[in-house]
């Protein structure tokens, strides 16, 4: 599949072979898409001001989560991996181009997909406001509305460290975001959305590269503080357990896009490069990359603020198909169970499917359950490591016994669960 994305203006080529979509405004007919028009109206509303390579960086995510919603699986030649011909407008084609490399390893990384790249000139940056707002915030902090990115700004805030809550809206979980940031002492609070729209767009839509805007989102907010203008660097917190940061296939049959990849160090490690290389002065960290999700809650460090919280937060992986209600089946909510039955912590969550021990489709023999069972009949019968397998085997992660250590005790917690249940 081509796609061409770039601001209006751009000779387009009018042709029936060629997706188009128009970054940072509306599409002008039927056949062409478009993506980012609310975030350049919200950052121009606050007076902030990004950089060009943040503007570029962004760009690069709102092509990237375009085509991702109009891929689709069922076409491709082997009913799952999807080609990507991607062309994407940005102010300096000249250093993206030495960029080319790295960002379709990251994205086929993150999304098991074929992604080839092209960068043209005319990208978007728009004319930095009169009197531009200058945060004085030193930091930014992603906050998704889930449980680890919100235990993530109490222990910023219990820290002193005054964050910029930078959340990526969706719908269910707008309202619950702006409640946490009020929550945790009032948190200056960017909500965004690239608001992608597909002439024609798979249903469900695909939102496996949908990170790589929230760290796009990120990395904007974080060149407009006044201690980045001012030459420092800063960091942009990506608060997630290790567990699922590296998400190991449960079965052979979850292997590659059934195991998501949204924060596996390989990937920020790579997105990291990149930054780096743009010059742009923001680190990428994730605090608790060696935390499984039950420890993040036993050692957070406003416990009360926690309790008032935690079960409002989403980590289903169906949250809108059940009339934004909690599955607790799906892998998400099993691990997120599993953290509060580890960490003793009382769970008022309203899960749909709540009694895993029911020998039925909905239940103990539901897919993601059923993989947790065999996962850990696995390791019970042949080790921890073999059941790994290559999940953590690269050179670019370097010593990795710290992160085995963290995946083993992650799926401790899981087994933990379903025992409780008879499930395993």
């Amino acid at each position: 599949m081509k796609i061409v994305c770039a601001p209006q203006g751009y000779a387009f080529q009018d042709d029936g072979n060629i997706l188009n979509v128009i970054l940072y405004g509306n599409a002008d007919r039927e056949t062409r898409g478009s993506a980012g028009r609310m975030i350049k109206d919200e950052i121009n509303h606050q007076k902030l001001l990004p950089t060009a390579k943040a503007w570029d960086f962004l760009s690069i995510a709102l092509a990237v989560a375009a085509a991702d919603r109009t891929g689709y699986r069922g076409r491709s030649p082997d009913g799952w991996t999807r080609q990507f011909d991607l062309t994407i407008s940005v102010v300096d084609q000249t250093f993206w181009r030495t960029q080319k490399e790295v960002l379709e390893q990251a994205l086929q990384i993150l999304s098991t997909d074929t992604w080839k790249i092209t960068f043209v000139v005319g990208g978007f940056q728009p004319s930095p406001p009169q009197s531009p707002d200058m945060p004085s915030e030193e930091c930014i902090a992603l906050l998704s509305g889930g449980l680890d990115s919100f235990i993530g700004n109490i222990d910023l805030a219990a820290a002193g460290k005054r964050a910029i809550a930078v959340s990526h809206t969706v719908r269910g979980d707008g309202e619950k975001q702006a409640e946490f940031a009020s929550a945790l002492g009032g948190l200056r609070h960017l909500q965004l959305n690239h608001n992608a729209k597909m002439p024609e767009e798979e249903t469900p839509p695909s939102q496996r590269a949908r990170s790589l805007s929230f760290l796009a989102y990120g990395v904007l907010a974080a060149t407009t503080l006044k201690r980045y203008h001012a030459g420092e660097s800063t960091v942009l917190y990506v608060c997630e357990n290790g567990f699922i940061s590296i998400n190991p296939p449960l079965t052979d049959m979850r292997l590659g896009s059934l195991s998501t990849r949204t924060t596996h160090p390989i990937f920020l490690g790579l997105m990291q490069q990149v930054l780096d290389a743009a010059g742009l002065r923001v680190a990428i960290k994730n605090p608790y990359q060696l935390k499984t999700k039950g420890e993040m809650i036993k050692e957070c460090k406003d416990q009360g603020l926690l309790a008032a919280h935690a079960c409002k937060t989403t980590s289903c992986g169906r949250f809108g198909r059940f009339g934004y209600q909690h599955c607790g089946r799906c892998i998400p909510c099993l691990v997120r169970r599993a953290a509060f039955h580890a960490a003793d912590f009382n769970d008022t969550t309203e899960y749909k499917f709540k009694k895993l021990g029911n020998d039925d489709k909905d239940h103990a023999a539901f897919d993601d359950v059923r993989a947790v069972a065999i996962a850990l009949l696995t390791i019970e019968e042949e080790g921890f490591i073999r059941w790994l397998g290559p999940s953590l085997s690269t050179a670019l992660l370097g010593d990795t016994s710290a992160l085995e250590d963290t995946v083993h005790r992650g799926i401790g917690e899981l087994g933990a669960l379903l025992k409780t249940y008879g499930v395993a």
